[in-house]
């Protein structure tokens, strides 16, 4: 794809430190940069930046610092610097709020049936801690085990990962060079960047409705890519849109 630009360098440089420092930390730098569900006390507001330079493990860094090298220098080539680091940090910041919508819909059943089994607040949020210590909890009346678990497991989870944004570039990289022919590893046929990308995108897709991975780890947060690809390509349809009028960005 080219020489690597400023900017994909710099990105590389800090997700590769942070990551050797998150490993120095052990589980206090998940428990203060990863982000979680905002009903959690781990959350903090900076987490909404910080969790995108967090990584689980080598594999999760280096897919995803591989198709920021892949792609990002060439998309920041074509579009500048400023225009690069915003749909990056955007498609970021969308990846956020579509992770925890997704993660509220999960959360808020059963929040709400134990408010209405007549638990205040802190006691649901003392339930959630002895179940999580445990390992076990009480079973309420009326109160599915499914919607029980599906609520621990929205509040305990933290999203980490640079992801999201790395969705956004790609999709915006889709949008740009659309049949730009791609190869991928084990396959020697060119595939169009629409096509490789939107497959891609479809099998997150499916992944976010089922909650069945076809490619992957079982633990991918698919709606961060979901929401990241969507702004990635909304931003960069626009720009394409109203490349040569006074909508022009800088």
């Amino acid at each position: 794809m080219g020489r690597i630009t400023e900017t994909v360098k710099v990105l590389l440089i800090i997700n590769v430190i942070v990551f050797i420092g998150s490993i120095s930390l052990g589980d206090n730098a998940f428990a203060w940069f990863a982000l979680w569900f905002p009903k959690n006390d781990n959350f903090q507001i900076w987490q909404l930046i910080s969790h995108m330079f967090m990584h689980a493990d080598a594999g999760h860094i280096f897919f995803n610092m591989f198709a920021l090298y892949m792609f990002g220098s060439h998309l920041e080539n074509s579009l500048g610097q400023k225009r690069f680091i915003f749909i990056y940090l955007f498609s970021g910041l969308g990846s956020v709020g579509c992770q925890i919508l997704f993660t509220y819909f999960q959360f808020n059943p059963g929040y709400e049936a134990y408010l209405e089994a007549g638990l205040s607040s802190s006691e649901i949020g003392t339930f959630i801690q002895d179940a999580i210590s445990s390992g076990q909890y009480k079973v309420y009346p009326g109160i599915s085990q499914e919607v029980t678990e599906k609520m621990i497991r929205a509040y305990v989870t933290p999203m980490v990962g640079a992801s999201g944004a790395i969705f956004g570039v790609l999709a915006a990289f889709a949008v740009l060079f659309p049949n730009l022919p791609l190869y991928i590893m084990f396959i020697p046929i060119p595939i169009k960047a629409k096509y490789l990308i939107g497959g891609y995108f479809l099998l997150d897709l499916y992944g976010g409705i089922t909650g069945q991975a076809i490619l992957g780890p079982s633990n991918v947060a698919h709606w961060a890519h979901i929401g990241g690809a969507v702004i990635g390509f909304i931003t960069m349809w626009y720009w394409k849109k109203n490349s040569f009028n006074q909508h022009r960005w800088y």
